[in-house]
């Protein structure tokens, strides 16, 4: 299909790379990006850029790949807990500065023949394009233009905000710090050699003892919450290793999880954040938007029409999308909790972040980080590491004893008679999510009984559904929980119980 003239609203990453692509594709076309602020304008810190993201790129414009990977910063990743470090050596974990991501892709834009235009804003009603691609963002005016576009914002529960400071940390690193007020954990990584994004976030309860509440209302919307900044540069100075928070527009947010019932109407396509977003401690915005602009030149270059080249972009690239924010989803309700599962040795709660959400199985992350697993499997197991049977880590695990306070157990697997047992209360778990409200009442119901057994659909998602609801009942109350796990869901079964998720499991039922 030839293209004659593309719009482009939103000079963000994804918009300037989807405009890249496309002039590559079509290079008599004309293509402008329309960006409401200036060239040098821009908030936040540093991006991430996952190995998996890094090959998606290179496979679609290497040129490009190489310009950020010249610029970026490779780290390697920790957790630190209660004065212990667990390190992961990933020497592929990319980062660098938004602003010197921006303006590679300005470069390379220009370089294809794309045309930018900054400083005004435009509406795709306004613009006489075949194809307008709105690139806007999560507060895109496109979509909240159009309600055919079927957007729904969904809000999480816990606050985080975006900060940064003027040296780089050794590696990107988890830590949480416990405070008079209650917990705050960081996210941080470097992106150069004199920076690194710094993210903290905690539950409202806390934000709210610590009063910042009353700071997020007092300070203006285009000021730093310098109040909360002081405090957290305090809270993480060990972390921080005496330097200063710096804040651009930082404030206090729930994060929003965008989903859209369709992804274009007539010849106008959202892309990125202006589609969908997924929770940042799987993937950032910039990631998926760059991947959404690959799918939509991809699709672009096959179809006949503008019309059968969107409904094919949606086509193949939803099934992902909705799959990472399912993912995502799961990722968002941890960290929130993470304060409940703090005292777990450093080692095992690597382990336990690593298949929160089911992306990375327990097999998988023993081949790419076998000292730091193997470590919190004994953990878990309490043994010393050498008595770790890595060869067979499955049967080990589930071979494991347990002392609890309602029994013993010569191994993990659920005898088929505790769950005849009169004192076992059998709840068939059937939600949508573990943390919501029909969810909460199954953990209140529980905090009553002996022994819980958790059982309901033999789908994964079900599944891992049912171990993340094991894992609020065994932190909130005596009771030996036992989760139903079909033989096909075996491996999270073992990772759940590795995790703390669980006690017992009954395989195969």
């Amino acid at each position: 299909m030839k293209l004659d003239r593309v719009a482009v609203i939103g000079g963000g990453p994804g918009g300037l790379y989807a405009a890249r692509l496309l002039k590559l594709s079509n290079p008599d076309a004309d293509i402008t990006v329309y960006e409401q602020s200036s060239p040098d304008t821009t908030f936040g810190f540093g991006v991430g850029l996952a190995s998996r993201t890094q090959k998606n790129l290179r496979e679609a414009d290497a040129p490009s790949l190489d310009a950020i990977v010249s610029t970026a910063y490779s780290h390697e990743m920790s957790m630190q807990v209660g004065g212990r470090t667990a390190r992961l050596a990933h020497g592929d974990l990319l980062a660098i500065a938004r602003t010197s991501l921006l303006s590679i892709l300005h470069d390379q834009a220009r370089r294809a023949g794309v045309r930018l235009e900054f400083g005004g804003r435009r509406a795709a009603s306004d613009l006489d394009a075949d194809l307008v691609i709105a690139s806007d963002g999560i507060n895109s005016a496109t979509r909240a233009s159009d309600p055919r576009f079927g957007a729904e914002t969904a809000t999480g529960s816990g606050l985080y905000l975006w900060c940064g400071t003027d040296f780089a940390l050794p590696s990107a690193v988890f830590v949480p710090v416990p405070t008079e007020h209650g917990t705050f954990v960081a996210h941080a990584y470097p992106y150069a050699q004199d920076r690194s994004t710094f993210l903290v976030e905690t539950d409202a309860a806390t934000w709210r003892r610590a009063g910042f509440d009353v700071a997020s209302t007092a300070s203006g919307l285009a000021d730093s919450d310098e109040r909360s900044l002081r405090y957290l540069e305090s809270a993480f100075a060990d972390t921080l290793q005496g330097h200063r928070l710096i804040g651009n527009r930082t404030r206090w947010m729930q994060f929003r999880t965008v989903t859209c019932r369709s992804w274009s109407v007539g010849n106008v396509v959202l892309l990125g954040d202006s589609a969908h977003t997924a929770h940042y401690s799987i993937g950032s915005g910039t990631k998926l938007a760059m991947e959404d602009a690959i799918a939509l030149d991809a699709a672009l270059s096959s179809a006949e029409s503008i019309a059968d080249a969107l409904a094919e972009y949606e086509r193949v690239r939803r099934p992902d999308v909705e799959h990472l924010q399912q993912i995502a989803r799961r990722s968002e309700h941890w960290w929130e909790s993470f304060p409940a599962r703090a005292h777990l040795p450093v080692e095992q709660l690597m382990v336990a972040y690593m298949t929160r959400a089911g992306k990375v199985g327990l097999g998988r992350f023993l081949e790419s980080a076998p000292d730091v697993t193997v470590a919190g499997i004994a953990a878990f197991g309490q043994v010393k590491a050498d008595a770790v049977d890595a060869e067979d880590i499955d049967d080990w695990v589930m071979s494991r004893p347990l002392q609890h306070t309602h029994g013993s157990f010569a191994d993990r697997r659920a005898p088929a008679e505790l769950r005849e047992n009169p004192t076992t209360t059998c709840l068939y778990v059937e939600v949508d999510s573990a943390w919501n409200e029909k969810a909460t009442a199954f953990v209140d119901e529980a905090r009553a009984g002996t022994t819980v057994w958790l059982t309901g659909p033999p789908d994964r998602s079900a599944v891992l559904t049912r171990l993340d609801l094991a894992e609020r009942i065994l932190a909130s109350s005596t009771a030996l929980v036992v989760v139903d796990v079909p033989e096909l869901c075996r491996a999270d079964a073992v990772a759940g119980l590795v995790s703390a998720r669980t006690h017992l499991v009954a395989v195969g039922t």
